[in-house]
């Protein structure tokens, strides 16, 4: 059974999805800007829970190209086949997302659909900063999968020991180090010791 919890968190979770706010997707859907905003999940009093429409949410779901199989999987955290588990690529949670191979693992993950590729296959980080110009902007979404072979001239994300992660070009790899190149050419290349890495996995697809 859903709860009035639940219904939210999935709205704020389709909000995500579409790499806006909970009132940029009701301007989106074209409602009024305030319907999914936290003052109108209760009453005025704040005893009475409220609910979002069928309708308010039908449109929604057809402004960010979802529908309601996809609303459910947003809302339990488990991506449908076809979906892929995604989060932001600068996201630093206290719990490491990912597990010691480097899949993602716990609740905490959105799933957008993606045709082609199983969640066990790939996952999906969002770029949040502009650290990676000029070839990846804020909001752009980055499919990373380990299945893929990594070679000199890939695109790979890197997440080190210490939690952060960031994606670079592969430069070179030995027994010992890789050499990776920034993604702004004016920016020196540098060697990181394999000590110092967590995991590293293959940019396969972008969208931009």
């Amino acid at each position: 059974m859903l709860t009035h919890e639940d219904i939210w968190r999935g709205i704020d979770r389709l909000a995500r999805h579409a790499q806006t706010s909970p009132s940029g997707l009701a301007r989106r859907a074209g409602l009024d800007s305030t319907t999914f905003n936290p003052s109108k999940r209760v009453s005025a009093d704040g005893k009475k829970p409220r609910w979002p429409s069928t309708e308010s949410i039908a449109k929604a779901l057809a402004a960010a190209h979802l529908d309601f199989d996809d609303f459910a999987s947003l809302i339990s955290g488990t991506p449908r086949t076809g979906a892929l588990p995604s989060r932001g690529l600068a996201d630093t949670a206290a719990a490491d997302p990912f597990d010691p191979t480097g899949y993602p693992t716990g609740a905490d993950w959105d799933a957008i659909p993606f045709p082609g590729l199983a969640p066990g296959e790939a996952f999906a980080l969002t770029v949040q900063d502009s650290s990676m110009l000029p070839v990846y902007r804020p909001g752009d979404r980055l499919v990373v999968s380990h299945e893929a072979p990594t070679r000199v001239g890939d695109r790979i994300v890197v997440q080190r020991r210490d939690g952060t992660r960031g994606a670079w070009t592969l430069a070179e790899k030995t027994i010992q180090s890789v050499r990776l190149s920034p993604l702004d050419p004016s920016k020196p290349d540098f060697n990181l010791p394999l000590t110092q890495i967590g995991w590293l996995a293959r940019i396969v697809w972008v969208s931009q």
